[in-house]
């Protein structure tokens, strides 16, 4: 009797998944509890010369960022590289003509491998810029270079691009008309380049062996996701479950509700950076209404999806396309030598590093402003602040706002605004101190003993192993104020 209940138990369970389907992994590509601090080691046009005005902010070639690299593994847990195949005319790389040459404008494959690990013997990991939404032809409108990954060899022709591509509906296109075509496009089209049909078991083929390939070959720790918009999420989400990121986050430069509706699509399988916490970041500080810095903000700490976000003050689309001016702090025309453009963008990295998500750092930012941030970004991991820290406490007035959050390890303070209280809170340190914006830290073990409990940590700096250390006296301490034997 005992035999038969139990196989009655075991009929029942295989009756029950074989209606619902496999179960799928959750959460891949999305770090529990994550206390990384992303840099993103680029922006537009960066690959070229410094005498242009084009790289005023310094080139970022590979060979660029390896000489750069002690002190970007000093501060930095992720490192966001541009797309790295060889390109077609705008040498950035988002026109990509064939995904396994990974010699590009950025530099050579080789130079490519060195970097990367030289960043991973410093203990930093190193995001890809994954383009698979779109392709660059060869020599018509519908042909393209084959891709070979590993033992794998891949030929896209017209029958992988979207039906509702304009290459066949524009008269002087060498497949105009054809009957030879995918589906339609399953998200948003992409003028100028090829959508791919993702629908096709061929195209879905071809992208999981690209990103298993950059991973296992490249040795790319994760992706970053361009142009997400341009097809349905639960590619994104397969994409990932086949290649298992370290973190994967999604650019879907659009609203919350689009974000959330993304974020479904993919079975929470990836990261979303966090666009609307940018905008609306950018109109608290310049507009001094900091109630919309508070929880009830519309980004995904809002609405309690703060582990999926990963937050940002500009990249190297919105730092050349979106028109604020010069009056303002973020986007285009910003010239990061006017002293208010500064005060205002520093306030909102005061904001960012203090808060849950996983911070993202834009290069022209951290090149200008490098002392001042990399401060916030000790105290940040000082705190053990991570993707799910908890706001304990927020408070917002006229021309100012105050937030505690509460790290793995300490608490800390963030006030913001020209009206924000300067007492330093009983059993805090004021750690970090500028035009508009105060930080502070619970007081603790490690921390206090640097410089009579001072988080700046003044002593004297130095890069051993790729590590920052500070000698204090007779003692060596490491970013997080502890002693190095």
């Amino acid at each position: 009797m005992k035999r038969n209940i139990s196989f009655s138990i075991l009929l029942a369970f295989m009756l029950v998944f074989s209606c619902v389907g496999p179960l799928r992994a959750k959460n891949i590509g999305v770090p529990a509890e994550c206390e990384d601090v992303m840099l993103q080691a680029f922006y537009w046009d960066s690959y070229k010369d410094q005498s242009g005005s084009d790289s005023k902010y310094g080139r970022t070639k590979w060979i660029d960022l390896w000489r750069d690299s002690a002190m970007i593994n000093a501060y930095f847990d992720l490192v966001w590289l541009p797309p790295s195949a060889k390109a077609g005319t705008d040498g950035v790389g988002y026109n990509h003509k064939q995904l396994s040459n990974q010699t590009s404008s950025w530099g050579t494959k080789g130079k490519l491998m060195d970097l990367i690990a030289t960043l991973h013997a410093g203990n930093t990991r190193v995001l890809a810029d994954i383009v698979i939404n779109h392709r660059a032809n060869k020599s018509n409108w519908c042909d393209f270079e084959a891709d070979v990954f590993g033992k794998d060899t891949f030929q896209l022709t017209e029958a992988h691009i979207c039906s509702d591509d304009e290459c066949f509906t524009t008269s002087s296109s060498t497949c105009y008309g054809s009957e030879v075509h995918g589906a339609k496009d399953t998200g948003s089209k992409f003028d100028g380049l090829r959508d791919l049909d993702h629908t096709s078991e061929y195209v879905q083929t071809w992208a999981k062996a690209y990103l298993n390939w950059m991973k296992d070959t490249m040795k790319y720790d994760g992706f970053r996701h361009d142009m997400t918009l341009g097809f349905h999420g639960s590619y994104l989400g397969m994409y990932n479950e086949a290649s298992e990121p370290y973190l994967s986050v999604s650019e879907l430069w659009e609203g919350l509700t689009r974000q959330r509706q993304h974020l479904t699509e993919t079975d929470s399988n990836t990261m979303i950076f966090d666009f609307q916490q940018k905008y609306e970041l950018h109109k608290a500080i310049v507009n001094g209404n900091y109630q919309l810095l508070k929880k009830n903000m519309n980004s995904f700490r809002g609405v309690g999806l703060e582990r999926y976000a990963v937050t940002f003050i500009d990249n190297h689309d919105t730092f050349e396309r979106d028109g604020y001016g010069n009056n303002q702090y973020a986007g285009q025309y910003c010239d990061l030598n006017k002293a208010d453009i500064k005060a205002k963008i520093l306030q909102a990295y005061a904001y960012i590093l203090s808060m849950p998500g996983v911070p993202c750092v834009f290069w022209p930012h951290w090149k200008k402003y490098q002392s001042e941030i990399n401060k916030m970004i000790e105290v940040r991991k000082q705190a053990g602040i991570h993707s799910e820290s908890k706001v304990l406490e927020e408070t917002s007035g006229s021309y100012a706002y105050s937030g505690t959050i509460q790290g793995h390890k300490k608490k800390v303070i963030v006030r913001l605004g020209k009206n924000r209280d300067m007492t330093i809170p009983a059993g805090y340190w004021k750690c970090v101190d500028g035009d508009h914006y105060t930080m502070y830290i619970e007081v603790g073990e490690g921390i206090d003993e640097v410089e009579s409990g001072k988080p700046q940590m003044k002593g004297q700096k130095f890069i051993q192993d790729g590590k920052l250390l500070i000698r204090v006296g007779d003692k060596v301490y490491d970013v997080q104020g502890k002693v190095v034997e």
